[in-house]
Parts: C-alpha cells; structure tokens; sequence
C-alpha cells in the first residue's frame, strides 16, 4: 500500500466513515476523523470537531496541511447523517456537491500529493431495469435530488483527476449492512425495532417493499476503500456490490432471525418509496480484476454482527 501516514476521514463518526478509520487503523496507520462530532465505536484514531461540508477550501487545506494528510476519504453523505434522510436542496447540495469541489481545490493547494478517494453511490445510476447489473458500462441517469447531487461531486472529482488537478478515485457503493448502522437507515431502523420488540417481548409488524436491492456489510466496504487507495492510475470510478439482489422481504426475515424474533414477525407488503428504485445489483467483476475485491462477509453473518454488536436490549423495566 502507498503511504498512507496522515489519513483524514471525513465524516470519520459515521456508519462507514468509523469502520474506516477502524480498517486504517488496524493498518497501523495514523488516522483523523472529520465530523461534527465524535461517536461510539470511534477508538485508536484522532478526532477534529468540523462541519466539513460548511467548511471553505481554505479552512480543509489547513486542516490537511496542518496534519500532513497524504489520503482523504470523504464519506460524508447527507442523506446518511444522523439527523436523518430528507433534506432540502441546499443542504444536498453542500454536503455532496460543495465539499467535493472543496475537497479538491484544497488537496490541489497543498504543496504534496495528496489521493483524494470519494464515496458516491450506485443511486447515482438511476433507477434500472430488473435483472441488469451494475457495471463500467452503465451511463448514470439520476432521477432525483439526491442521486443528482451525489453525481455532481464525484463528477466534481473524476472531472478534477481528468485535468491532473488532483488524484482522485470514486468509489460507488450499492446499500450497506453490518454493525452500527445509522438510525437513518433501513437496515438501522429495522434494528431498532427489533430491538424494541425482544425488550417488550411484543410482535413486529414491517411494511416491506416488494424490491431487490444488492446489499454489502460496511466493513467489506471499507476494505475497497482502502484497496482504491492503492489502485494505480486516478480518476475511475469502482463499483462495490456483493453480486446479488436480495429481496427485502428476506433481508427483513433474515434480521428477525439474527435477533431470535422469527416467530414474531410480520410483514405487510407496500409500495416502493426509498431511493433507487425497486432493483439493484453490481457487477463484482471490475472491482476483483483492477482492486483485487471481493465480498467476504455473507449477509447473514453481517446481520447477525450487526445484532451482537448493537449489545443486548433494554427491558422494559431498564
């Protein structure tokens, strides 16, 4: 791996941005962590209160001046921040397309070279037809505000990298699982409320999308990261999926498995209304030839860590 010594994760308390700084980490590497404010889970690394996504150039390039920052992860995103997923068109913009093109000028000001890798999302792609993949091949058609504005700065990025102004790499990930997730989630939210279910002993009911959506556990996620930072080469875009389309039904009754509530559940079917349409899949392929990638964790293990890990519930006398 390149030098990584002085490592800035943005949005470093987050659901993804924690598990790398956790990977960074256990690499040995020194690591800071941008974000507005620390977390739980968040050990072993730095950590620098800022609102990146309101910072100007100027201030993040004295930031990484100032810690000799030779990678940047930026995995601030803000339909994934803790106070939750709708946001209006000003603060998508600042968060996905502002601190991108920031981003960039103050990695360009720094008088060393600094591998700038940007989180974006396969959201970006649009909604796609059942039964495609996700591959080099397919032309982003986004179809809302958010998948807009997250297309806006990793174009920011490939655009900057294209020119030579940086070194840039974008990173789109399909729907995360695993420990810790944000309570803005599905799968965050689907946690606690099983949780809440075991501590009451009652019955869960789930509205469930009849969609297929490809799921992978945050810290496989995180390893591609990392794996994007020693990729040759700058300006391309990888896609990381796990390679199937899992139906939220079963993602649901997995979970409920995982929480031992099998026998409590029910699922009432409803219309699709998150992002991305009702189906997403990539295709693994390109990111096991150029980053030698593949998914470890099953999906059944990462729901079942992401259990153990949220630690036992509360009772209703707790």
């Amino acid at each position: 791996m390149r030098d990584l010594k002085g490592a800035a994760v943005l949005g470093g308390s987050g659901w993804l941005g924690r598990h790398v700084c956790s990977s960074l980490v256990r690499k040995g590497r020194p690591v800071l962590a941008v974000a507005r404010a620390p977390a739980a889970h968040l050990t072993g690394c730095a950590f620098h209160p800022m609102d990146a996504a309101a910072a100007t150039p100027e201030e993040l390039a004295d930031l990484l001046r100032s810690h000799r920052i030779r990678l940047v992860v930026n995995a601030v995103d803000a339909a994934n921040a803790r106070d939750g997923w709708r946001h209006d068109d000003e603060t998508l913009h600042a968060s996905n397309v502002r601190l991108a093109e920031s981003l960039v000028a103050a990695a360009a000001a720094l008088p060393w070279p600094v591998r700038l890798i940007h989180v974006g999302t396969v959201l970006e792609y649009g909604p796609l037809p059942p039964g495609s993949d996700i591959g080099d091949a397919t032309v982003p058609a986004p179809r809302d505000a958010y998948a807009r504005t997250r297309l806006a700065g990793s174009r920011a990025v490939l655009d900057a990298a294209g020119s030579g102004a940086v070194d840039g790499i974008v990173v789109r990930l399909a729907n995360l699982c695993g420990p810790h997730p944000s309570s803005a989630s599905f799968p965050g939210w689907l946690l606690e409320s099983l949780r809440r279910a075991r501590a009451t002993g009652s019955d869960l009911t789930v509205r469930v999308a009849d969609a297929q959506r490809d799921y992978v556990d945050v810290r496989d996620a995180a390893e591609a990261l990392l794996r994007a930072a020693d990729v040759g080469g700058t300006g391309t875009a990888f896609n990381i999926g796990r390679g199937e389309a899992v139906p939220i039904p079963e993602l649901v009754r997995m979970s409920a498995e995982a929480a031992g509530l099998s026998g409590r559940l029910r699922m009432r079917r409803d219309r699709v209304t998150a992002l991305g349409g009702d189906w997403t899949r990539v295709d693994p392929g390109p990111a096991a030839y150029a980053l030698g990638w593949r998914p470890r964790i099953s999906l059944a293990d990462s729901l079942r860590d992401a259990w153990r890990a949220a630690g036992p519930p509360r009772t209703a006398r707790g």
